[in-house]
């Protein structure tokens, strides 16, 4: 008979670090470091640069700069709201288009698609994704803007006489117009929700989806129940990415958003927007009119950054919330 060894076995300790590698280390961590901060100067310089740019403009105008819609460079009146009112409203169109199709094909693509149909539409998505900005607006303005228009005016005779809603409809109506470049916008930030939000469902653990199961959940109950709870926080940033592209494209937005800088509630009306207004006056300006355009990007860059901070706490409440933690 073998006899048995049961004394406790001390664990091997690594092998300590040669001096070599601990100033491999050190290199190592200082230059990552020195990324990182690189990162945030560039970042500073920019926006010290603009804001430096801007400058004459904001003392200028003022807060008017903010609360007047009235832009006219020869008269050096430089009002932004319009400009502002249009990216959030295309913005927000944009986001109520896309969000919906972006989640149903990624809950598809994660839950339900067969594998051979899951790998089409995944190349599909991707090549999307991949499209430039340009293409989407030419696209826009050569082949959807008849249609669009014909299709704009038969929303308008049907629910231009509803009460509430039908201001939003009311004629007369345009190719060219903040439906429009919501329109296009919402095709341009579909690819980029879909793959971000299919990439976060398939994080969810499979023993949480076979439990739901075996309790006796339904194919779209152990969806609802288990997926989407679990991938809430990266939906969410998925989406305010798609914002953040949304509220900075600015080719396709000028090529199809009609360049008319108005405070309307009419969607099928032309507007304007802040990158657009930039792309489009900015090689004829100069002086305190160029100054008036850097400050419409300054205006712009400010936005992305309320958006993104805002996105950033409700994804950490989120998942704070998923992991139990009091709040």
């Amino acid at each position: 008979m073998t006899a048995i060894d049961t004394a406790p076995r001390t664990p091997a300790r690594p092998a300590a670090a040669t001096p070599s590698r601990r100033t491999a280390d050190r290199v190592f961590q200082r230059m990552t470091l020195g990324a990182g901060l690189l990162v945030l100067l560039i970042l500073a310089l920019r926006v010290l640069s603009t804001v430096d740019q801007a400058r004459p403009a904001f003392a200028h105008m003022g807060l008017r700069f903010f609360t007047s819609s009235r832009w006219a460079p020869p008269s050096d009146e430089y009002g932004a709201l319009s400009f502002i009112y249009g990216t959030g409203l295309i913005s927000l169109l944009a986001l109520v288009l896309a969000v919906p199709v972006s989640l149903g094909i990624a809950v598809y693509l994660s839950e339900l698609a067969p594998l051979n149909a899951r790998r089409v539409v995944t190349v599909v998505i991707d090549l999307l994704a991949a499209v430039p900005s340009v293409v989407w607006g030419l696209w826009g303005f050569l082949v959807l803007r008849s249609p669009l228009q014909r299709f704009y005016q038969t929303l308008s005779d049907v629910l231009s006489p509803v009460p509430g809603v039908g201001k939003l409809f009311e004629g007369p109506v345009s190719g060219l117009s903040f439906a429009t470049a919501g329109t296009i916008l919402a095709l341009m930030i579909i690819p980029i929700i879909t793959s971000l939000s299919r990439d976060v469902m398939d994080t969810v653990p499979v023993a949480q989806k076979e439990a739901a199961l075996a309790l006796g959940a339904t194919r779209w109950e152990m969806i609802r129940g288990a997926v989407l709870p679990y991938s809430k926080g990266g939906v969410i940033g998925a989406v305010v990415l798609g914002l953040g592209r949304a509220m900075g494209e600015t080719i396709a937005v000028a090529l199809v958003i009609g360049s008319s800088g108005q405070i309307t509630s009419r969607l099928f009306a032309a507007g304007d927007a802040l990158p657009s207004q930039i792309a489009n006056q900015f090689n004829e300006s100069e002086g305190l009119f160029r100054s008036a355009l850097v400050a419409l990007g300054v205006t712009l860059f400010f936005f992305t950054i309320v958006v993104n901070l805002a996105a950033r706490a409700i994804v950490t409440r989120t998942n704070r919330h998923l992991k139990g933690v009091a709040l």
